[in-house]
């Protein structure tokens, strides 16, 4: 599975459990840390908890292994790294304030289906 399409079916699985404001960009040629930024917001601890759930299953249903997971417990900011993906799943309140797509602001951004995009505009888009 290409990077591309690993940030698609991360970004799909994350408007499965309706996570707001999704945005992938990408970041190739930017940064050596990853190809894509799969950027989403939770309303809740339990909803960005299930998110990342629900990414990390999907992934796996289609071959992507397991990812480096950090902030899990407090989930107000949630990454998954699988290495050419990685996914941030914010608060609305940690998502405005480290605004990732202002700082990413040259990096492409992904088209998604209407559905696939959340319900609000990006922060900064």
């Amino acid at each position: 599975m290409t990077s591309d399409e690993k940030a698609r079916l991360a970004a799909e699985a994350a408007d499965e459990l309706k996570a707001n404001q999704i945005v992938v960009l990408d970041v190739r040629g930017q940064t050596q840390i990853a190809d894509f930024f799969v950027i989403c917001s939770g309303t809740s601890d339990i909803h960005i908890r299930a998110i990342a759930d629900r990414i990390i299953e999907r992934m796996m249903e289609n071959g992507v292994g397991k990812p480096r997971r950090e902030g899990v417990e407090a989930a107000a900011w949630v990454l998954l790294d699988y290495g050419d993906v990685v996914v941030h799943i914010f608060d609305v309140e940690q998502r405005e304030y480290y605004n990732l797509e202002s700082f990413w602001s040259g990096a492409r951004v992904l088209e998604l289906t209407e559905e696939a995009r959340g319900t609000a505009e990006p922060a900064g888009v």
